[in-house]
């Protein structure tokens, strides 16, 4: 297979390291990614200035844009052909609930599924308390068994594989569970400060509260153990509401 992988925690993060050496085992892998983290990026494309392409080694390139434009890039002008798949990760922290909207991660992928690749998000779930230990090699070992098991399932290409590995020794995994989307939270504070020369800026970024417990999400599979794996659309069309929504097309 021809594998592009991107991420948005940068070239250089430990997690699209271990990724894409454990993905050569799969096929041939291309890895274009921003040249510095670009994490919550969300899904959004660099519009108003040049982006610069710097190939720090063969096969390595790194773009100065969001995750989104990586992948752009990386379809359009650096590979020769479309890939066979698109890989997103091992993002540094969980993608769980409602973080893929701000998830530059997932964005990448999403991107991918744009132009018409089965595309995947890694994610290693790294809690308050894990910090100092990362198990990048059990997120690895799960990538190597999902991809190669997806590709041969016949679903559609505008569908992303969301996947979020506990950071726990691969020993310690219970399992894998098919998860709906969940809900975590967060703080909504605003950090206001003052520069030296005395006007205000602020830092936004509230801290985690936890999830809400929602049988069978991603959040709670995370959360007992299990890896996650979620297929999310592109489509964001509410059908279950759509037929109602339709009665104002003669009010108004």
């Amino acid at each position: 297979m021809d594998i592009l992988i991107s991420n948005d925690d940068g070239i250089e993060s430990p997690g699209i390291l271990a990724l894409a050496e454990g993905l050569s085992t799969l096929g041939k892998v291309v890895v274009v990614a921003p040249h510095r983290e670009r994490s919550t990026a969300g899904h959004s494309l660099t519009l108003h200035k040049p982006l610069r392409i710097n190939e720090v080694r063969s096969n390595y390139f790194a773009i100065t844009g969001t995750p989104a434009d990586c992948v752009y890039v990386a379809t359009r002008r650096i590979m020769k052909k479309k890939p066979d798949i698109i890989v997103s990760g091992i993002n540094n922290g969980a993608n769980l609930g409602n973080d893929i909207y701000y998830s530059g991660t997932v964005a990448a992928a999403r991107e991918g599924a744009y132009w018409g690749v089965k595309s995947f998000a890694f994610s290693l779930c790294i809690g308050n308390l894990q910090k100092s230990v990362l198990h990048w090699q059990s997120a690895v070992h799960f990538a190597k068994n999902i991809i190669p098991s997806a590709v041969k399932e016949n679903y559609p290409v505008s569908m992303i594989i969301n996947v979020n590995v506990p950071n726990l020794r691969l020993e310690e995994i219970k399992g894998l569970k098919i998860s709906k989307q969940g809900r975590r939270y967060y703080s909504d504070n605003i950090d206001e400060r003052i520069d030296p020369r005395h006007k205000p800026y602020y830092w936004l970024g509230g801290e985690y509260k936890g999830f809400e417990d929602i049988p069978g999400s991603d959040c709670v599979h995370v959360d007992q153990g299990y890896v996650s794996v979620t297929p999310l659309k592109i489509d964001s069309t509410d059908f279950e509401h759509l037929e109602e929504f339709k009665k104002w097309e003669n009010k108004l």
